[in-house]
């Protein structure tokens, strides 16, 4: 019985191939993109809008963790990055609809306001996508 090589579902197949690399680079940017905006936020503006560089941080380590997942693969990865790309779905749809029901809560927007409008909507497209791909690489 040969080892199976780290990245691979048992039926040789990777979730960072195909799409999934597509998915790991969008996640890679958003990465960036969420923790170098709330580090400098956070260090610098805290008490100007706490809970939005707050919910922005959180946002980057998902990012992060989602885009750690998809590069490991294997199953448990696979279903780790399941969880919290619905997670990550979910605080989408809630602070992008809280944002528009009381703005006044937001002085300042979160990689999730309006549903990631300023990031061209990917915060919303993202993890809907990666939903997709990730049920559809189920290990057979």
């Amino acid at each position: 019985m040969t080892e199976q090589e780290p990245g691979r579902r048992p039926d040789g197949t990777r979730l960072a191939g195909g799409p999934g690399l597509l998915l790991v680079w969008l996640y890679g940017v958003m990465v960036v993109g969420a923790v170098s905006r709330s580090v400098y936020q956070i260090a610098t503006e805290f008490d100007r809008a706490p809970l939005a560089y707050s919910l922005s941080a959180i946002a980057g380590v998902v990012y992060g963790f989602i885009t750690y997942t998809l590069v490991r693969g294997g199953e448990r990865a696979r279903r780790a990055a399941l969880v919290c790309c619905a997670a990550e779905l979910v605080g989408v749809l809630t602070v992008g609809t809280w944002t528009l029901v009381d703005p006044s809560a937001f002085p300042d927007a979160t990689v999730w306001s309006d549903y990631g409008m300023g990031y061209l909507f990917i915060p919303v497209l993202l993890p809907l996508t990666a939903l997709y791909w990730l049920r559809r690489a189920r290990a057979a």
